[in-house]
């Protein structure tokens, strides 16, 4: 993928009280940091830079630390003040960012972290670039201690900060137009006598990349912070107001009345339909979505969502296959979706999964990328974890990509979806040596919603009434009830459907 054109940053970074006021409640910032002195061993140079940096920036330091409140919930901030010797980290600041993690974790508070600096001191040499492994150490601790952490990478991020405190969020957001990158401008330019190319260290080009999940203003970060926190259970949250109902009552979800097990060519067909409604329907129906954007590591998906979402009042970690998308599943999409389920694990949220997909990418890439081995490591994942599942069969489920998102404490089917090692044409020119039989081959199979749930793979059916397509604002809302009943069913028998031999792996 090539560089992305970018907006150009301001000449001048915003200082960190900009920051803080765009993203804290009014009034709400309560410092940390006791007053700084000169590092011990700084000579009488470094004593005078420090000095002048103060009078400039007007801040003692490169860092400032605190507690303040984002729409009411209390949160934990560590921001850079560039305008102090361009935000550069030495010991005092290090320090900082290390005792201000400490007590966010032993406060048990979300953390923000929002770095805009050049990296490690150079006057301060080793002492300060050790501290790196000390800031990173925290900042693990903080997640293990299942804690959210957000990262805003703010013009420009470079060097040390970047390779640490400005890497390691749960989620990281970055300032539109940023120069962001791990070896700075003038530090290329003096070694290879040239500039950087231009177009690849910026907040724009890392998002094309899926190193950063957003590119948003400090208002947007904002919003998507209280949004996580609302997701989290640590956040107040709006009054739910309950969705207008549709014209006439809806169906029992389970067993609506009339309404018979589709056969496979009645379950095919209506999952074909391009109408039919898929993952983002079911988001448009959810609330505080915050979307994540790759897999952090320089890939993104072609084909699955991964976000943090409400569905009523109850707060996940939601991965799906978009039926809408261009291109099937490959390697990286099921990156992703292990993503997904790590964050799931961190965070300890409840874990969604929406299956519905023509199936995996089938390519040279694919092979190379691994796509057999992250199936795997999929199925083992989603087995193993320690917070309640749930995974929604909502059309079509082909393959082995399908099935790498279908393992959890609940299963849900769509009235119409199916599972199949295939698509029946595929396996009609296997069994037959023609795609003709296609219809007869999946009859055979077992593919439908109920005869899954005759093999116990699934645990319940969300009707459609007669198709949710026919429906789709009535089925989906449907769906995200069920879903959210579903989850609470998981936190009280989760682990229970693990003992399965069936095709939910466990």
């Amino acid at each position: 993928m090539p560089p992305q054109p970018v907006p150009s940053p301001a000449t001048r970074t915003p200082g960190s009280a900009a920051l803080l006021t765009a993203l804290l409640d009014p009034g709400s910032f309560h410092p940390w940091d006791s007053p700084a002195a000169p590092p011990a061993g700084a000579g009488p140079d470094h004593r005078r830079e420090l000095d002048d940096a103060t009078r400039a920036a007007g801040t003692d330091e490169s860092v400032i630390t605190g507690r303040g409140r984002i729409d009411g919930h209390p949160v934990a901030v560590v921001c850079s003040e560039f305008a102090f010797l361009a935000g550069s980290v030495g010991t005092v600041a290090a320090h900082r960012v290390i005792r201000a993690v400490a007590r966010a974790t032993a406060e048990t508070l979300p953390l923000v972290l929002s770095p805009a600096s050049g990296g490690t001191r150079m006057q301060e040499g080793n002492a300060a670039f050790l501290a790196m492994v000390d800031i990173a150490d925290r900042i693990a601790a903080h997640r293990e201690a299942g804690l959210p952490v957000v990262g805003y990478l703010r013009h420009p991020t470079t060097g040390g900060a970047f390779a640490s405190w400005g890497s390691l969020g749960s989620l990281v957001f970055a300032e539109p137009g940023a120069l962001i990158g791990f070896l700075g401008p003038k530090v290329h330019r003096a070694l290879h006598g040239e500039p950087f190319p231009p177009g690849v260290q910026t907040a724009e080009n890392l998002h094309a990349h899926g190193l950063v999940d957003g590119v948003v203003d400090a208002g947007g970060l904002r919003d998507r912070v209280a949004g996580i926190l609302r997701c989290t259970g640590r956040g107040a949250r709006p009054p739910h107001t309950p969705a207008a109902p549709g014209p006439g009552p809806d169906p029992d979800p389970d067993h609506a009345a009339g309404i018979r097990p589709a056969d496979a060519r009645t379950a095919i067909t209506a999952t074909r339909r391009d109408d039919r409604p898929g993952v983002r329907d079911l988001l448009a129906h959810a609330r505080d979505v915050v979307e994540l954007h790759g897999t952090g590591a320089g890939e993104i998906a072609a084909a699955t969502v991964l976000c943090l979402a409400r569905l009523g009042d109850t707060g996940c970690v939601l991965v799906g296959q978009d039926r809408a998308a261009l291109r099937p599943p490959g390697p990286a999409d099921l990156r992703v979706a292990q993503r997904g389920m790590q964050l799931a694990r961190e965070l300890r949220l409840p874990l969604v999964t929406v299956v519905d997909t023509v199936g995996g990418e089938l390519s040279p890439a694919a092979e190379n990328g691994g796509l057999a081995g992250e199936i795997a490591r999929c199925l083992a994942t989603m087995t193993r974890l320690p917070v309640p599942t749930v995974s929604v069969l909502l059309g079509r489920g082909t393959g082995g990509v399908a099935l790498a998102l279908l393992p959890a404490d609940r299963v849900l089917a769509a009235g119409h979806g199916w599972l199949a090692p295939l698509p029946p044409e595929g396996a009609s020119a296997i069994v037959h040596g023609t795609p003709d039989r296609a219809v007869e081959v999946a009859g055979t199979q077992r593919v439908t919603a109920g005869e899954l749930a005759a093999l116990d793979a699934v645990d319940r059916i969300v009707a459609e009434v007669p198709d949710a397509a026919d429906e789709p604002i009535r089925f989906v809302r449907r769906l995200a009830g069920v879903i959210e009943d579903e989850i609470a069913v998981a936190r009280t028998v989760q682990g229970l459907h693990r003992s399965r031999s069936g095709a939910t792996g466990g």
